[in-house]
């Protein structure tokens, strides 16, 4: 499919670095345990701890809703869990893109109910306008239109991950435009 381009390497590296600096700032002088989503969240997650100036503890969960679509089913599954308790620690849960907001919504649920002394949640990109539940991340990098996006983690039908930006995958004609939330 062809591509079109979104998120420059530089730019995502921007929104990481003030990402990092307001979570660094917002739990000083506490141990984090960060959360990542796989499989798209990695790439991110990886930049982000990286660039963390405080004590973190790494940990992944799977969950799953889109299969080879562009579109999610609704129906999150969690394939992989945390292996950490979490009882009593500061959780960041890191994460590719938010559209729909249902597999993040479901999946913060499961996990508060471990009884962590925090859980917020961070994500590089914010697509609020296929949003079907209430939910406003924590952490938000870049907000972006109702457009599919491939690249730095993000796939379609496993493809693109390895890219070092994000781009559009051509579809119909759509808005374009990319807002920095930040």
């Amino acid at each position: 499919m062809p591509l079109e381009p979104a998120l420059s390497a530089e730019r995502i590296a921007d929104a990481v670095a003030r990402l990092a600096e307001r979570i660094s700032a917002d739990y000083a002088g506490k141990e984090l345990l960060v959360v990542g989503v796989l499989k798209g969240g990695w790439m991110f997650m990886a930049d982000l701890v990286r660039r963390l100036t405080l004590p973190v503890r790494c940990e992944f969960v799977r969950v799953s809703s889109y299969g080879d679509a562009t579109q999610s089913s609704g129906e999150p599954q969690l394939l992989f869990d945390v292996e950490t308790p979490l009882a009593g620690r500061h959780v960041l849960l890191v994460d590719d893109i938010v559209d729909t907001g249902l597999s993040i919504a479901w999946l913060k649920e499961r996990l508060s109910r471990r009884e962590p002394a925090s859980l917020a949640f961070c994500v590089l990109l914010d697509k609020p306008a296929r949003r079907r539940v209430e939910l406003r991340p924590e952490y938000v990098g870049v907000e972006i239109p109702d457009r599919f996006v491939v690249g730095y983690g993000m796939d379609h039908a496993e493809r693109y991950r390895e890219l070092p930006y994000v781009a559009y995958l051509i579809e119909d004609s759509e808005p374009t435009g990319v807002r920095d939330h930040l």
